[in-house]
């Protein structure tokens, strides 16, 4: 009779493992071995995949390995109005190819683009959660071909089930008081589980009314401006000032979230940065390394704010997303309040930007008249 429970827990609770290590390889620049039924193929990191492991796939894919592209990817390479994933064949694993058409800025589409599988998207998404760039080569292959190879195993449908059940599991891991300045009475909360187990924490500020709609932001880490100061955005500001804001009005939550870049992770948003000052919009230069507009969930912050006992909120964002996604977790949204910046001569086109390409509720006259100089 089949065991129906293994050392880590019953099947659905092992298959997550089994996407733990796979994202953990495929960050590695592993290939990943993915299953759907009994179709098998090799996932590998555009981005990180080496001469010596490519020769190796080669002889395996026997001319039927592909490249997997996100939309976003594929409109910069010139496949205009393209909004879903596709392929490119790769009939020889060439490196030299592989990075014009994942990496470069000047790439263009030299092969006709086929619609992707369930197989391809899963590839994606696994890169996605690995927050490497979302550019896979995969190489169709069979259980023969593979038997005992140190390989990861894992489902498409466990991937496609990852982030969901990630949120579901978040818990406490500790809490403790930790003054701020301009706000000493303030309690750190943090949770652990979320996407790649990566850390979250929750900041309560005073004492909320829980019984009331409760301040609340969820602010996405962002290092260059939250911890030094970066004149590229507006981060920092709304990080420091949404706190002391909370202080002075009777409490907030502020979630700080493990979401940098608009969820694409610290390398990528450099790379985004190194286009912009090249002269990209940081929305044009998000797409260029195969980004949508934003790529980040909330599903967890959702789950977060639950644990926490809050029913109803007062949502401090410019975002309308960020409203959107605390309704769609069953959460009341009573009220929204605006969270201004300062604007400088480095991020004000960064302002507009995501004004105007994002929908984000932005008074850019309203943060002129706050840089102005006061008599």
């Amino acid at each position: 009779m089949p065991k129906s429970r293994t050392l880590f827990g019953r099947p659905h609770e092992t298959s997550l493992v089994a996407v733990d290590r796979a994202i953990s390889e495929f960050r590695a620049g592993r290939p990943v071995l993915l299953r759907a039924g009994e179709r098998l193929a090799l996932a590998l990191s555009a981005e990180l995949a080496d001469a010596v492991l490519v020769q190796r796939l080669d002889e395996l894919a026997k001319g039927h390995a592909h490249l997997v592209l996100s939309a976003a990817r594929l409109r910069r390479l010139g496949a205009k109005g393209r909004s879903e994933t596709g392929v490119l064949a790769i009939p020889r694993i060439d490196l030299s190819r592989i990075e014009t058409l994942a990496l470069k800025t000047d790439g263009k589409v030299d092969a006709p683009v086929a619609p992707a599988s369930d197989v391809d998207n899963v590839a994606l998404e696994l890169a996605r959660l690995a927050l490497v760039l979302p550019a896979v080569i995969l190489v169709p292959v069979s259980a023969e071909a593979v038997s005992g190879e140190p390989l990861i195993e894992v489902s498409i449908e466990a991937v496609n089930a990852y982030r969901a059940a990630q949120a579901a599991s978040l818990t406490i891991v500790g809490r403790a008081p930790v003054p701020l300045e301009g706000a000493p009475e303030t309690e750190f909360v943090v949770f652990r589980g979320g996407e790649g187990l990566r850390d979250q924490v929750a900041i309560i500020v005073g004492k909320p009314d829980l019984s009331e709609a409760v301040p609340v932001r969820l602010h996405s880490a962002c290092l260059t401006g939250d911890l030094f100061g970066s004149l590229k955005c507006d981060c920092g500001d709304q990080l420091r000032e949404t706190v002391q804001w909370m202080a002075q009005n009777d409490g907030g939550i502020l979630l700080y979230l493990d979401q940098e870049g608009r969820g694409n992770g610290i390398s990528n948003k450099m790379r985004a940065y190194k286009l912009q000052s090249q002269g990209w919009d940081t929305y044009d230069a998000d797409e260029v390394l195969g980004f949508d507009l934003d790529q980040r969930h909330y599903d967890f912050a959702a789950t977060m704010l639950k644990q926490l006992g809050v029913t109803r909120v007062t949502a401090l964002t410019n975002n309308p997303l960020k409203v959107g996604a605390i309704k769609a977790a069953g959460l009341v949204v009573a009220a929204t309040q605006r969270v201004l910046g300062r604007p400088n001569i480095h991020n004000v086109r960064y302002l507009a930007s995501k004004r105007d390409r994002a929908g984000h509720i932005i008074d850019m006259d309203a943060l002129m008249a706050r840089a102005a100089p006061k008599d």
